[in-house]
């Protein structure tokens, strides 16, 4: 087997619809169009190059690469290097052009350099080959492909068939540009006209570099967090206001097992805790999109909701295992669609009341439909949270009573509670005060183990889950109250993993699945938050210092992290493991600098 390109060599560009997956050597290995849930047109990061690729490098044996972002934004520009030449590959996808482009331009800078140019195209998750000509275009000629619904048209240096793929050999010298572009498109209308690539270069990269100058991240995360802020950007589409958890599917959880999963979709709870990160660093334009996102797609019947959505807010995700592809590092299956679709996860209510309530704090208006979907949800999770869930792990065991999830539901009724208290709306308000506080007690009762010292992941368990480090967070609990300061420990004791936290112990009863898997980053981005909060500074900040430690060269995070082989795993970059960071680092900034205004106020003690 080829050792595929690890996770962390891959940088992403994005252009607020769709993102590719650019690698250190100069191979885009994936990318869907026109949206991140939509099928491939490249998919070799899933199933090696005959899957589909687009490889633009240099001839030479000794060329070598470094590569940044232009600050601010998601154009990659890649300088290569050899004995006696340099030249350089700038890649980016123009934003808000309407269209779906991606583009590569090579400049010489000093010397000459050749470079080959190999494009690969395979539709639908490279098992169709599409039918590919070319057509004579302005004195020039184009590349159509086409197979079913979809085409793409590619156009600048010309190209001739070679081996199943499509190849140019040309050679920039100092002071010349090449450009390449490709534009998908509709297959039955004619191909879209040429894009004037220097003019939308620089208006994408102004666009994001405004985006991204809005923030003030804290130092000295600086670095990480705006990129942060940027990926989670990154990850919304730009029309629908709709947040993926991540911009790939499959990527394993553990080489070689089966937690390959599907993260190309809008997770309430994901895209929830998004917008109070960005609303947190004043993007209020990101928060009013996704709430409107949210109003569509869960309209109607609050029984029906769902954890998550497609990006545009339709509900069927059916799961379906890709037999043609091998997976990455033959971690098979490949699934596309999420079945998980179909849970109970009670936790996503509370997610979603604390985001809408923080977006009323931010200042954003309370529209006339708003607020009361925001009671309808209420209204029926009155009637149903004693039920058991599946809980924010999404675990494909037996449903229980996570203490997570309860708490979640807590929250949820503070927020409505809240809504009335601080903002005037209209509510049951005495009864939505019992039913937070009939929770509370009920979490108090039933979810925390009085012998031990420590809350436990579901009641009557005696395992822990690193979710429970949430409950500060939502002012369920003071992070240095004795109860909190048990279940840290028992976290600490159980959940550890070369000094990293997994979410809970899979080898337990509650995770119906075989297999394990790796810490979990946004857990461990979790513990430096407690760490914080509680009076550990040293602890926060050198845990933070090794997360941020595994960050890539272009500021980019997986899911998951293998601390033996030292190596990113799971689907990348990981919206969740972002916006936990960005938390992380707020929470150290507050307590260096002495301020608790986001800290939330502890209720119904």
């Amino acid at each position: 087997m080829i050792e595929p390109t690890p996770i962390e060599d891959y940088a992403l560009i994005a252009d607020g619809a769709s993102g590719a997956l650019v690698s250190r050597d100069g191979s885009i290995d994936w990318l869907c169009l026109p949206r991140f849930d939509s099928p491939s047109v490249f998919a070799a990061l899933l199933g090696g190059p005959e899957a589909g690729h687009w490889s633009l490098r240099p001839t030479a044996d000794d060329a070598r690469a470094e590569r940044e972002y232009v600050p601010g934004t998601f154009v990659l520009r890649t300088t290569w290097r050899t004995a006696d030449a340099e030249a350089e590959v700038v890649d980016f996808m123009p934003f808000r052009d309407g269209r779906s482009n991606l583009a590569r331009v090579v400049r010489g800078i000093s010397g000459s350099m050749e470079f080959e140019d190999v494009i690969r195209l395979r539709f639908d998750y490279g098992d169709l080959r599409p039918w590919v000509r070319r057509v004579p275009e302005d004195g020039g000629e184009a590349i159509l492909a086409i197979a079913g619904p979809d085409a793409v048209v590619i156009r600048g240096v010309p190209h001739h068939a070679e081996d199943g793929a499509h190849v140019a050999r040309f050679t920039v010298s100092a002071g010349e540009a090449m450009h390449v572009g490709l534009t998908r498109y509709a297959s039955h209308v004619e191909p879209p006209v040429p894009i004037d690539l220097p003019g939308i270069l620089e208006w994408t990269i102004d666009w994001w570099q405004d985006w991204a100058s809005r923030s003030k991240p804290p130092s000295p995360y600086d670095r990480e967090v705006q990129r942060s802020l940027l990926i989670l950007r990154g990850l919304t589409h730009d029309e629908t206001g709709g947040v993926v958890a991540a911009a790939t599917t499959s990527l394993p959880e553990e080489i070689g097992g089966s937690r390959n999963w599907d993260y190309r979709y809008v997770w309430l709870r994901d895209a929830a805790l998004t917008i109070e990160v960005l609303l947190d660093h004043g993007y209020r334009e990101e928060a009013e999109k996704w709430r409107r996102w949210l109003l569509r797609a869960i309209a109607g019947d609050p029984s029906r909701i769902q954890i998550m959505y497609d990006v545009e807010g339709a509900r069927l995700l059916p799961e379906i295992e890709l037999a043609h592809l091998p997976g990455y590092a033959g971690s098979a299956p490949v699934r596309i669609g999420n079945a998980a679709y179909t849970q109970v996860q009670w936790d996503v209510y509370g997610e979603v009341m604390v985001a809408l309530h923080a977006a009323r704090i931010a200042g954003v208006h309370e529209d006339e439909f708003s607020w009361p979907l925001q009671t309808a949800l209420l209204e029926f999770l009155a009637a149903n949270w004693q039920r058991p869930d599946r809980g924010i792990w999404e675990i494909r065991g037996p449903d229980r009573h996570f203490t997570h999830s309860k708490a979640m539901i807590w929250a949820a009724f503070d927020r409505g509670v809240r809504g009335i208290e601080e903002f005037g709306l209209d509510g049951p308000l005495e009864r939505w005060r019992l039913v937070r506080d009939e929770v509370h007690d009920d979490i108090l009762r039933r979810g925390f183990d009085a012998e031990r010292g420590t809350f436990t992941q579901y009641y009557g368990g005696r395992g822990t889950d690193a979710a429970l480090l949430q409950l500060p967070h939502i002012g369920f609990i003071e992070a240095d109250d004795p109860r909190m300061l048990g279940t840290v420990r028992a976290i600490e004791d159980e959940l550890l993993r070369d000094g990293l936290l997994l979410r809970y112990r899979t080898e337990t009863d509650v995770d119906g699945l075989p297999g394990d898997e790796n810490p979990f980053l946004a857990c461990s981005f979790w513990l430096v938050e407690q760490y914080a909060a509680s009076g550990r500074l040293a602890d926060a900040k050198a845990l933070m210092q090794r997360l941020t430690s595994f960050v890539n060269d272009v500021g980019m995070l997986s899911e998951e992290y293998d601390p033996i082989h030292r190596r990113q795993m799971g689907n990348t970059p990981q919206a969740l493991s972002h916006l936990t960071l960005v938390r992380a680092a707020d929470a150290i900034g507050r307590v260096v600098e002495g301020r608790a205004d986001t800290l939330p106020e502890v209720r119904g003690e």
